[in-house]
């Protein structure tokens, strides 16, 4: 604070780096300058770097989250008579279960207003995979996304320049600013925007182990046990699901590859662990807002919503109100497709002991599925295909992965990124289960 009074943005900085606590009224003012375009990136940086190293107390991290939710609307979705319910990921590799998960929820009754981000770091964005679907439109207003709810049950759309503005400005800075694997600031983003949709329930996907943004356990707990007290401070149904990410989530990693494999899971075809871990965060959207009693009625729901197409048929209905072509559920090859092709095979028999996941990812956004820079355009057609699961049989000459590119110099620095990333072992192993503890 200046010696008549006023708070100053470098003592703000200078406040954190030493370790101390920052004040309500300190933060208010940081935010607020921020949306405003009064403090600049270079200072934004200064700060989230300073949190990066000195944390903050859990009352900072309060402050915070409620700064970045009130930084622009909060919506009213009173209108829509039925329980209004969103999920959040902390990201990982080959996670796409909000695009399966949202429609089927949607079948079953809920309302589900998905506010997503883009790729961060090495995991994917939803709005990226969602964009290339030939002419899908993540940029609705909020009255176009009111009508597709009303219509459909569920929409998706990127931060508007109403929601959560100082949210969608610093979640693009920690991108490139390697500021991203933050406690305080994963909650205070995900918690900001999503509690600004005017859901009445939330489920939490917190990612733990290699892959993940937390890859310790007590770390992946603390930030859930963080996000579910705010949540429900602010008067929310909420839980989290503390699941593994030691290795990807189904086969495909990359924009349209998991569109396809999405659009594959939606037809009942998808690989189990992308269906089960699908079907269990949608039970607990169910569950928490009451229109199941209790998760194994739920997983029934959801699972007859899967059996019947009910919840394909949202997901082409909502492609078509968005502006995209439904036309891609029932043909993928409209989907934009790599040109190239390189295969990594296995040079030993045995079982696929490791697909190192946070490799796997990095080496994705190598081939351009995600980005080094804000300015950074994404390639949707490059990629990833696994070929072996862990703890599945392998012979010598097996394909492991296919990569799917477009420029051989991406490839170079993928492959290298590759080098060791799968390990073939004499000995199965035990996959963990997907969901290691649950915090309500």
């Amino acid at each position: 604070m200046s010696s008549d009074g006023s708070i100053r943005v470098p003592a703000i900085l200078e406040k954190k780096r030493d370790g101390h606590a920052l004040t309500k009224s300190e933060i208010d003012f940081l935010i607020a300058g921020y949306t405003r375009g009064e403090v600049p990136d270079y200072q934004m940086a200064a700060f989230a770097m300073a949190v990066y190293f000195r944390g903050m107390t859990d009352g900072e991290t309060t402050d915070l989250t409620r700064a970045m939710l009130y930084s622009g609307v909060v919506l009213d979705l009173s209108d829509l008579r039925g329980p209004k319910v969103d999920k959040h990921s902390t990201g990982g590799v080959g996670d796409k279960t909000s695009l399966i998960l949202a429609p089927l929820v949607a079948a079953c009754g809920a309302y589900v207003p998905m506010i997503s981000g883009r790729a961060l770091a090495h995991s994917g964005g939803t709005l990226d995979k969602l964009e290339s679907i030939p002419g899908f439109r993540v940029g609705l207003s909020l009255d176009e996304f009111r009508a597709t709810l009303h219509k459909h049950r569920v929409s998706f759309i990127g931060q508007t320049k109403e929601i959560a503005p100082a949210d969608k400005k610093l979640y693009a800075l920690r991108d490139v600013t390697a500021t991203v694997p933050c406690l305080p600031l994963i909650t205070a983003s995900i918690m900001g925007k999503k509690l600004s949709e005017g859901i009445d329930a939330l489920i939490l996907d917190v990612k733990t182990g290699d892959g993940a943004f937390m890859q310790r356990y007590e770390d992946s707990i603390a930030l859930a046990e963080r996000m579910v007290a705010i949540g429900k401070g602010m008067g929310k149904r909420v839980a989290a699901v503390i699941t593994d990410m030691n290795e990807p989530t189904g086969l495909m990693i990359g924009n349209s590859l998991e569109i396809e494999e999405s659009i594959q899971a939606l037809r009942g075809e998808g690989p189990k662990d992308l269906v089960d871990l699908s079907v269990e965060l949608s039970a607990w959207m169910l569950v928490l807002t009451g229109l199941q009693p209790a998760l194994e009625a739920g997983r029934t729901k959801v699972r007859e919503a899967l059996a019947s197409g009910a919840g394909l048929e949202i997901f082409k209905r909502v492609i078509e109100a968005q502006g995209g072509d439904p036309r891609v559920c029932d043909d993928t090859n409209r989907l934009p497709h790599a040109a190239k092709r390189r295969e990594i095979r296995a040079d030993e028999k045995g079982f696929l002991a490791q697909a190192r996941c946070r490799a796997i990812g990095e080496a994705s956004m190598l081939l351009g599925a995600g980005r080094d820079t804000v300015a950074d355009v994404v390639d949707p057609g490059v990629g990833i295909v696994l070929g072996r699961k862990v703890g599945d049989a392998v012979d010598r000459g097996d394909v492991l992965a296919t990569l799917h590119y477009n420029d051989e110099a991406r490839l170079d620095r993928a492959l290298i990124r590759l080098n060791g990333a799968f390990v073939v072992s004499q000995d199965r192993t035990v996959r963990p289960p997907l969901v290691l503890k649950v915090i309500e």
